[in-house]
C-alpha cells in the first residue's frame, strides 16, 4: 500500500492543482466556468496571492489539495480562506481528505489564524457531513455577494 504524503505545494504542483480545481468544477456541474489558466496559477501564486497543501503517494501523484490564503476578520483577527478541498474522485473515501484537512488546521494554527472559514454547496452532503464530523458550523444565515471586474467573464 502506497504512503501518502501531505506538504506545502510548490510551483512545480501547479498543473496538477489546475486539474484538481477542474476536476472540483466538473463535480459541482461549472467546468466551463473555471477561466484561470496555468500561466495565471503561477503568476499568482508567484505574487503570494494564494498557497496550497497537497497530498501525494509514493509515486508523486497528487490526490488532494487545500488551496487557501490569509484573509482578516475585523471582529476575529487573521484567519484562513479555504478556497478549495478536493480530493481525486478515484482516491475519495481512503482518508487523503482527513490527512488534508488535520494538515491544514494545524498549518492554520502555525500560522496564527483565529479561524478558518469556507464554502460548502447546500447539495453536497458528503462535504457537509465530513465538515460536520470535524465540528464545523456550517452557517445558513449569511448570502455570498459576487462582483465582476472584467467585462468579458459573467459570474453569475
Amino acid at each position: 500500500m502506497s504512503q501518502i504524503h501531505i506538504h506545502k505545494g510548490a510551483k512545480d504542483d501547479l498543473s496538477e492543482v489546475l486539474k484538481l480545481v477542474i476536476e472540483l468544477a466538473k463535480f459541482e456541474k461549472a467546468e466551463d466556468q473555471v477561466t484561470a489558466t496555468l500561466a495565471d496559477y503561477e503568476q499568482n501564486y508567484e505574487e503570494g496571492i494564494f498557497d496550497f497543501l497537497i497530498a501525494k503517494n509514493d509515486q508523486a501523484e497528487a490526490l488532494g489539495i487545500c488551496l487557501f490564503y490569509f484573509a482578516y476578520s475585523t471582529w476575529r483577527g487573521k484567519m484562513m480562506y479555504l478556497e478549495d478541498f478536493v480530493v481525486d474522485p478515484k482516491q475519495r473515501s481512503k482518508g487523503i481528505g482527513q490527512l488534508l484537512w488535520d494538515a491544514l488546521i494545524e498549518h492554520a494554527k502555525a500560522t496564527n489564524c483565529v479561524m478558518m472559514k469556507w464554502q460548502v454547496l447546500d447539495w453536497n452532503k458528503e462535504a457537509i457531513k465530513f465538515y460536520k464530523r470535524q465540528k464545523a458550523t456550517i452557517e445558513d444565515e449569511w448570502s455570498n455577494g459576487k462582483l465582476s471586474l472584467h467585462p468579458d467573464i459573467d459570474f453569475s
